[in-house]
């Protein structure tokens, strides 16, 4: 028996689609759509051309902009409408880990830890994964000038990072999909297998493997 999922969301390193699938999700299921605001940073381009001078300022404001979102998703009622988000309110301490020193991290899980007590969690989070490589490509082909900067090394970190992270998570259902041989975006197979798998998932980590894979 397939159990109803609110509130959904979709997670992953760098260009590896999660926006694009939020949006195909939100359409398909007829959900609201929360799309993380990453061009209101001002911080973010001089991040990715000096990150240790810019790194704090560019988390801060992602924390507390994220925040923000969760705050208005709050007064949503999620019985009444699905909402389908292009990102987890985690992820911006996957982010901070990668990028700050000590100092600066004790400081931000200090925040941190105030706000994440207060969010809603999801009925199911997507984790989306691909190789290094091909989010480097997939970066390079949709060219926002923002990310222009990113290099091969720093998506091999956060990879590993989001690996890392979602070992051990268990707020919510997951379901970790490899995205790197199948397109949902041109291929309406790979999308509709996809959303089947999700409507079907419960509780607990699932493996997704798609057909374009197989």
């Amino acid at each position: 028996m397939e159990e109803e999922k609110r509130y959904i969301a979709v997670e992953g390193p760098i260009g590896v689609g999660k926006t694009s699938l939020a949006r195909m999700l939100a359409s398909e299921l007829e959900g609201d759509l929360l799309l993380e605001q990453t061009e209101d940073n001002p911080f973010l381009d001089k991040f990715y051309r000096d990150k240790k001078r810019y790194a704090f300022q560019t988390q801060i404001f992602f924390l507390l902009t994220r925040y923000q979102q969760q705050k208005d998703l709050n007064q949503l009622d999620l019985f009444q409408r699905m909402i389908i988000s292009d990102h987890l309110f985690d992820r911006d301490r996957i982010f901070a880990h990668i990028n700050l020193d000590k100092d600066e991290l004790r400081l931000y899980d200090s925040l941190y830890t105030l706000l994440e007590a207060r969010i809603t969690r999801p009925d199911l989070v997507i984790l989306l994964q691909a190789r290094p490589e091909v989010l480097k490509e997939r970066i390079r082909a949709r060219g926002v000038r923002s990310e222009r900067n990113i290099t091969l090394e720093y998506l091999e970190e956060v990879t590993e990072a989001y690996r890392d992270y979602f070992f051990y998570y268990n707020n919510s259902p997951l379901l970790v999909v490899d995205a790197t041989e199948i397109d949902f975006v041109q291929e309406r197979e790979d999308f509709e297998d996809l959303v089947k798998e999700i409507k079907g998932t419960r509780k607990g980590t699932w493996y997704y493997k798609p057909l374009g894979s197989r």
